[in-house]
């Protein structure tokens, strides 16, 4: 396997050429980074009045209660571009200062952006900071900070299997449609479809999301989002068949101050495309171990080609390099080596431990940006 993978279908917006069509976009989902408390730029508890402040206040309240409380962080993102195209998701209240966060397949391309709050308050945004390989977008809109309601932050990596979770969103233009479910995977993977870079350890729920949900808020019981509602597993069209993905709230606190602050964020990459071995396909490559990481392309120009990381071929019997390790940790997935690189920052040197024939080597590679052409 290769960096990049598994491909879904973005629920993000409607494309509209002259009447409602329904477009869908190849999903990006996103990025990392948080713990129980939230960054300077989020706070944990910036609730307002009336406003669940923490899970134990969220049990003492009824459901309606709480989906009540909460819709007030929720907006309607709507855009236009060129010619008659528009675009409808969803988003979320960061911070009184009038941030909010959507999907990048949302606004992407359009240039007339609009937000309405829950009570109908509606305000022109401009863009202050995107990542497209996580399929992230900050917005920016000048409104009295007593309307603005932001949201809190859940620690995505404290979620369960089983948890129960719901989604507010605007699917085909229903506004403020409320649907629930539970957790039913952690650690999934889709991908940008405007880098094909693969983005890690997403949340797979079965709560309802469909076209115009996407960018939208996955909350707990708690009242926190836990998820950014992005994309769904749609074999047959564009309509919701029970998997939908939503890239976790610690992906989003880490990218988070780099897109409010206008930054260009970077995500690194090794440069390598590699099979996981075991003892039968071990012969088949020609070589002589039967764990670690069977190098099968390196990427002209990337970190691995001037790290001296050399590929094998398939059914050739000539060994390429076998990846053992990065930084001592061992690698026998290709889901270890995607999460060590996803982990690391670009321009970090990375300790490659690396089986040539019967040596055993060193190797150091210094990550470059994930090549966005």
């Amino acid at each position: 396997m290769s960096e990049p993978w598994v491909q879904k279908v973005g629920i993000g917006s409607f494309i509209v050429a002259s009447m409602l069509v329904g477009g869908v976009v190849t999903a990006l989902v996103a990025g990392d980074g948080g713990g129980t408390g939230a960054p300077a730029v989020v706070s944990a508890t910036a609730a307002t009045e009336g406003t669940v402040q923490n899970s134990g206040d969220a049990a003492a309240a009824s459901l309606p209660d709480l989906i009540a409380d909460v819709r007030r962080s929720v907006v309607v993102v709507t855009a236009s571009g060129g010619g008659n195209a528009t675009s409808g998701g969803t988003g979320s209240v960061i911070d009184r200062d009038g941030h909010i966060l959507t999907n990048f397949h949302v606004i992407e391309g359009m240039s007339n952006l609009k937000v309405t709050l829950a009570d109908g308050t509606a305000a022109v945004a401009t863009v202050v900071g995107t990542d497209p390989g996580s399929d992230l977008a900050v917005l920016k809109v000048d409104l009295p900070s007593h309307l603005l309601i932001p949201v809190r932050m859940a620690d995505s990596d404290r979620v369960r299997v089983g948890d129960a979770v719901f989604a507010i969103g605007h699917p085909f233009g229903q506004n403020f449609t409320v649907t629930s479910g539970i957790i039913s995977a952690t650690g999934r993977v889709t991908e940008s479809a405007f880098t094909g870079r693969g983005i890690r350890d997403v949340l797979q729920v079965d709560a309802a999301v469909n076209p115009g949900n996407s960018g939208g808020p996955l909350f707990t019981t708690a009242g926190e989002m836990v998820g950014v509602n992005t994309s769904i597993e749609n074999p047959n069209g564009r309509f919701f068949v029970g998997l939908g993905f939503a890239v976790p709230s610690n992906t989003v606190l880490r990218f988070l101050p780099a897109m409010i602050a206008g930054e260009t964020i970077e995500h690194p990459q090794l440069g390598v495309s590699v099979q996981a071995l075991d003892d039968v396909n071990a012969a088949t490559f020609g070589v002589s171990t039967s764990r670690g990481l069977y190098v099968l392309q390196v990427t002209a120009g990337s970190a691995a080609e001037r790290a001296g990381v050399l590929p094998g071929s398939t059914g050739s019997g000539q060994g390429g390099d076998v990846i053992l390790a990065i930084n001592g940790e061992a690698m026998e997935s290709f889901e270890a080596l995607a999460r060590a690189i996803d982990r690391a920052e670009v321009g970090d040197v990375m300790s490659l431990r690396v089986r040539r024939g019967a040596e055993e080597m060193t190797l150091e590679a210094t990550l470059q940006p994930w090549d966005l052409r």
